[in-house]
């Protein structure tokens, strides 16, 4: 039987749903026979040296494609998202205050516009986007004699405060006598209650089931639910990806990419559509708005995640740019290609007679 010695630092009386009183043990392991401490107690390791490592496992015969962090997406994207102040410092819902006037120079104005500009570009910060982190399934003993003696499950958390919180030690001892490490959710909440937080909570808000979330897009409020996203889930984790992906795809479905411009969600919603290659709709708004250059701009970023394409390889022949780059597009890979084409002749025509009246 694997032996495991423990030094308890913290325990407190927990009442579980059925009423039953049970304690939680938070305990800091020592040098042990059996069971050695794991310098990577999640198995998955971090996210960041996960994909570098499956990077480099994929060869060099391959074409290396861009990241979503990387230095060019990352100006791409910026680009794309806007600066509208207006929107980025939209009232707030708070407690009514009289309003502030200053009397400002045209010089004061200026600087006053400059650290706007600045505080707005902090808040456009685009959170980042990872691969689903790897299910945790390791067993660390089976301890069939203390089966049955139990009915509830016995949470064990090193709650030192210099450990990082992925490589925290976190082991669950089932009622079966299963000695097993902590699956992702358990570590997320066992964190949570004794590293809090502030905006996150034990247990997932009911705003994430399906019924509320259609009410909150029936609403417009994408951006509201992306913010708590953030707030309640890590980033490489399951719900977080699915509440991302589940936005976008109602964003593209009914055509609403305005509502996630000038946020810091719109970067990640464009890299969403790139890779999955379904940048059709966003295109088509961007050239009805008249941001070309971000359309453009939108292609290129197409060819980049996706060199091989046939898009790609003809706009390189040709060394197509501006509205040509969009037309190479439209004629090979484009879904809705002659609506596409139909949008760019509107705009040269709209171009043209603006041109001439002025």
């Amino acid at each position: 039987m694997a032996t495991l010695r423990l030094r308890v630092l913290l325990w407190r009386p927990l009442i579980c749903s059925r009423g039953v009183e049970q304690f939680s043990f938070c305990a800091r392991t020592q040098p042990i026979t059996l069971l050695q401490r794991l310098p990577q107690p999640c198995g998955a390791g971090s996210p960041y040296r996960r994909v570098a490592s499956e990077a480099a496992a994929s060869g060099n015969s391959e074409i290396k494609k861009p990241t979503f962090m990387d230095e060019e997406v990352q100006s791409i994207l910026i680009k794309m998202t806007g600066l509208n102040l207006q929107k980025i410092f939209k009232p707030a819902v708070q407690e009514l205050k009289p309003p502030t006037c200053k009397l400002m120079t045209q010089t004061q104005l200026e600087e006053a516009t400059t650290q706007a500009v600045e505080a707005a570009k902090v808040q456009l910060k685009m959170p980042p986007v990872l691969e689903e982190r790897a299910p945790i399934n390791d067993v660390l003993a089976e301890d069939k004699i203390l089966e049955g003696s139990e009915t509830a499950k016995y949470v064990f958390t090193d709650i030192s405060y210099n450990i990082p919180h992925r490589e925290r030690f976190i082991v669950v001892r089932e009622p079966s006598g299963t000695l097993r490490k902590a699956s992702w959710e358990e570590r997320d909440r066992m964190i949570q209650v004794y590293f809090p937080k502030e905006g996150r909570r034990i247990l997932t808000p009911i705003i994430f089931k399906e019924e509320n979330l259609k009410t909150m897009y029936s609403q417009d409020r994408h951006a509201d639910v992306l913010n708590l996203c953030i707030a309640q889930f890590e980033p490489d984790s399951t719900e977080y990806i699915k509440v991302h992906h589940q936005i976008y795809e109602d964003i593209d479905k009914h055509g609403k990419y305005d509502i996630l411009r000038s946020t810091r969600h719109f970067g990640g919603m464009a890299w969403y559509f790139v890779h999955e290659k379904k940048i059709d709709g966003l295109l088509i708004d961007q050239i009805q708005r008249y941001l070309v250059d971000d359309a453009t701009s939108l292609v290129q970023l197409y060819h980049m995640v996706h060199p091989e394409g046939l898009s790609a390889q003809e706009a390189k022949e040709q060394a197509a740019e501006g509205l040509n780059l969009i037309t190479v597009f439209a004629k090979t890979e484009a879904q809705m290609g002659a609506y596409v084409e139909l949008m760019l002749q509107a705009y040269q025509g709209a171009f043209i007679s603006h041109s001439a009246a002025s």
